[in-house]
């Protein structure tokens, strides 16, 4: 018996060796080419989760349950009222404070994670203020305040049809003049009802927010160091399908050209983390009624200015106000 080794191999056993050696290369780089191809889609899917989260957050925030009520807080009497949003959809409840027989009557419009009491400005001070300034007051939780029907957050799309039926009730109750006093989303969500309603008659905005593209990402930013893009192209696309509201039905561009015909009074902090006071200052400077104002505050914060300057920010409340004409027609009895 002999043995065929080296160079006497036959030469077919040669020639596979390389064939060999290539199927295992090409085999390996397919191997590689799959894990790298499955961490990238891995990190893609994490990427899109995050936003899907940051989504989610945004339109459902924690908002804490109401701990007392006008008489309490202040001795102020008061009703409990139920009444419909402009469209019918939701159901809204709140607290009506009587004025004797005002004509007047004011609609405190609550912030983003915050409800009718919104204790850090804090909100029954000002309703008080309101109250002995012979205003009626219209206390109410937006939808995703709702301790009974919660609603997710539209950044104004389905809270301005709400406030718009607490506009209404107001007009129900006998108010020939009526004033929103809106605080962060609760401001730009007025400015939004200001488009479609003839029935208001002056506005004081606080810590103005207005949902579009610039402010949802300056407060992503500060909480998360996330791109710009793709971050909100993302988000717009999950948007619609986690409150059912696009950006793009966010009037924010109209709202920022608008010149409204009734008097406002714009109060920002230049130190404001969560809504730039440019954006205040720009849609401030649009006005062109006489009585239309701008208070900006040097190193206050977002809706805490209240807080920090009590005594000028009733001051010019109170010189706002003051120069509304009285309200038209018969008085109630």
């Amino acid at each position: 018996m002999s043995m065929i080794t080296g160079s006497n191999a036959p030469l077919s056993q040669i020639n596979d060796t390389p064939a060999k050696l290539s199927t295992r290369m090409i085999r390996l780089k397919h191997i590689l080419l799959a894990l790298l191809l499955s961490v990238v889609f891995f990190l893609i899917f994490c990427f899109i989760a995050l936003h899907g989260y940051i989504a989610w957050v945004l339109s459902n925030p924690t908002v804490a349950p109401l701990y007392s009520n006008p008489k309490l807080a202040k001795d102020m009497e008061y009703e409990s009222v139920l009444f419909p949003s402009a469209d019918g959809k939701q159901t809204i409840e709140g607290w009506y404070i009587p004025s004797g027989s005002s004509a007047r009557t004011i609609v405190l419009s609550h912030g983003y994670g915050a409800n009718r009491e919104e204790t850090w400005i804090p909100m029954y001070d000002l309703a008080h203020y309101a109250h002995n300034m012979n205003f009626n007051v219209l206390m109410f939780d937006y939808g995703f305040a709702s301790q009974t029907s919660k609603e997710v957050a539209t950044g104004g799309k389905e809270e301005k049809r709400q406030l718009l039926g607490a506009i209404q009730l107001a007009k129900q109750r006998g108010a020939k003049q009526i004033v929103v006093w809106g605080f962060s989303m609760g401001a730009g969500t007025a400015l939004q009802a200001g488009l479609e309603t003839q029935d208001v008659d002056a506005m004081i905005l606080d810590s103005m927010f207005l949902l579009e593209p610039d402010t949802l990402y300056h407060n992503i930013k500060n909480q998360i160091d996330l791109p710009r893009h793709p971050s909100l192209e993302i988000l717009e696309l999950l948007f619609p399908v986690l409150n059912g509201t696009s950006l793009d039905q966010i009037p924010y561009t109209e709202v920022k050209k608008h010149d409204y015909p009734f008097p406002t009074l714009f109060i920002h902090g230049t130190k404001d983390d969560k809504a730039p006071y440019g954006i205040a200052e720009k849609i401030a400077g649009n006005q062109t009624h006489p009585d239309s104002d701008s208070w900006i505050v040097e190193g206050s914060r977002h809706e805490l200015i209240f807080r920090e300057h009590p005594r000028e920010y009733l001051r010019r409340v109170s010189t706002f106000l003051g120069k509304l004409p009285p309200p038209e027609g018969p008085q109630p009895q």
